[in-house]
């Protein structure tokens, strides 16, 4: 049979693994090896590749509201080989498992960053989002079905994370879902407004106020709701599904509680904790998707350059369509490293508990800046290589359509880009959040040998925002967060980047970690050397020694 997907994609059928040299570059200097995820790669690269397309375009899911015998049912009807994906994903290639399994976030986030689309990242995210919880602050049975949310014990479950409400949107204090305890259970009234699986989910975290609880977030629980309650019956009523720009194969929808049975997660009062530390988990999803959708569609248009001709010679020997590549690249590397730093310091800290310590307030404050960062790079990337592919580009038919698209959530999703600049701000005002991370360049700093002029003027220029912003009123540094957020970030990712360099021995990493910097922190224009060395410095299936002077 053949395969009819390649006439309409110019990356499919390529391993998305083994032709991306600086992102297994990346993951060895954060876990010191490369991964075995050659497989994956294939997988990602072919079945899953086309199989994601197929779905967006012909097979979205629909809402089974009524079974044929009248009973209402309120079920999500999915294709059969999209359902077969993400447990493929799940059983046989453990995307959910390597924290729980020993190992480090890097990999799952890596597996992620593998499969990028929404679509499906989004199932196997809210899913793990519920291991988590259960895993870290379960009690007694509920605690066993983190097993069944990672593949690890049938029946395989999905999970899902249901906090929105429609008065409150990200404000999660102004939420209205109560809890009463009545005969032995807890009891939920209430709707959420924003249900990513619902008609999947099996299991769904909920935030509700139990009996007495103060106003604000801090008076929110957070519970778990299954899909059945003890007599076999519906739980919850499934209102209906949404309709939706991107993010087409996984159902969202609405949903109505009315004395609906649920557990209670750990302590009441620290529901808002749990809850806010579980967002982290789906924040740095978050993250790594939008670097994942953004190398999607940066391959589209890397193998389209190369085969297509406009006035007499490839797109790819015009020194614009070189530019345009190059600043992609160098976009692009900065994000993942950027991404990865902040899955790194998460990994050092995700087993602390509230009140948390200085590791993970950290960590908190990377993902705010990550988070923020990575959206932003991925609606540029996904918007110029449309363009680079002409009016082709714009049309739904080929696959670099929906990765812009998909690009447009993730400022959205989790929180959108002025909640995280806040988020930042009260990291380091409440949290002293910014003290290790001063504290964490300085020592990366420290040890670099080539790029070190660039990485201390960038480490310079965090510490004089900090100044600076310490000078501000209160409703100055609110209005001026985002434009911190964004230079501290493009500081990280520089200085990152220099130090893979180094610590690899890459000169690459640290000619791109060079012209990130003068990009984005100093917004300098290339030079005549790089303009040289520009389409060098775009190819991505080895990790090319290109030097420069700047």
């Amino acid at each position: 049979m053949s395969d009819v997907y390649k006439y309409i994609s110019s990356s499919y059928g390529k391993n998305h693994y083994s032709i991306d040299k600086p992102f297994q570059m990346i993951l060895k200097y954060f876990i010191g090896s490369v991964p075995k995820l050659t497989r994956l790669g294939v997988f990602v690269g072919r079945e899953l590749y086309e199989l994601s397309d197929y779905i967006d375009k012909v097979s979205r899911p629909k809402h089974i509201m009524w079974g044929i015998d009248g009973e209402r049912v309120d079920e999500v009807w999915i294709n059969p080989a999209h359902r077969r994906g993400v447990e493929i994903l799940v059983r046989d290639y453990g995307i959910n498992r390597p924290p729980y399994h020993g190992e480090s976030w890097h990999i799952h986030y890596a597996m992620g960053y593998l499969v990028a689309d929404p679509g499906l990242y989004c199932i196997i995210t809210v899913t793990n989002q519920t291991a988590y919880a259960l895993y870290k602050y379960g009690e007694g049975d509920i605690r066993n079905y983190y097993k069944n949310l990672i593949g690890d014990k049938e029946p395989l479950m999905y999970g899902a994370t249901w906090f929105t409400e429609v008065q409150g949107g990200s404000d999660l204090g102004s939420n209205t879902t109560e809890a009463t305890y009545s005969d032995g259970k807890w009891l939920l009234t209430g709707e959420k407004y924003f249900t990513s699986n619902v008609g999947l989910a099996d299991l769904a975290l909920v935030t509700a106020r139990t009996p007495g609880a103060p106003p604000g977030a801090k008076g929110l629980s957070l519970f778990l709701l299954p899909k059945y309650n003890s007599r076999g019956e519906r739980n919850f009523r499934v209102r209906r599904l949404k309709e939706k720009s991107g993010t087409l194969g996984v159902p969202t929808g609405e949903i109505e509680m009315e004395a609906s049975e649920a557990y209670l997660i750990g302590e009441r009062e620290k529901g808002i904790y749990y809850t806010m530390e579980d967002l982290m988990v789906s924040r740095l999803s978050n993250i790594i998707g939008a670097v994942g959708v953004a190398r999607k569609a940066y391959l589209e248009a890397y193998y389209y350059v190369q085969m297509r001709k406009a006035f007499g010679k490839l797109l790819i020997e015009h020194p614009l369509v070189q530019r345009d590549l190059l600043d992609m690249e160098v976009t692009l590397e900065g994000a993942l490293a950027l991404a990865f730093k902040a899955i790194d310091q998460f990994d050092k800290a995700w087993n602390a508990v509230p009140p948390y310590n200085d590791a993970y307030h950290y960590s908190r404050l990377l993902t705010h800046i990550a988070k923020n960062m990575t959206a932003d790079a991925s609606a540029y990337i996904t918007k110029l290589a449309m363009e680079l592919h002409g009016g082709l580009g714009f049309l739904s038919e080929y696959p670099i359509e929906r990765w812009h698209r998909e690009a447009l959530i993730t400022p959205i999703w989790e929180g959108a880009s002025n909640i995280q600049a806040l988020d930042m701000l009260e990291a380091m005002a409440k949290k002293a959040a910014h003290r290790p991370m001063v504290e964490d360049m300085e020592k990366i700093v420290s040890g670099l040998r080539d790029g070190k002029m660039e990485a201390e003027a960038a480490l310079d220029r965090i510490k004089g925002l900090l100044r600076e912003a310490a000078g501000y009123s209160f409703e100055e540094t609110q209005f001026r967060a985002k434009d911190i957020l964004e230079d501290i970030g493009h500081a990280i990712s520089g200085i990152v980047l220099i130090d893979i360099g180094n610590r690899l021995g890459l000169t690459r990493f640290v000619t791109i970690g060079r012209l990130y910097l003068h990009k984005y922190l100093w917004r300098k224009p290339y030079n005549n050397e790089v303009i040289r060395k520009a389409r060098d410095l775009s190819v991505i299936e080895e990790t090319s020694e290109v030097e420069i002077t700047l």
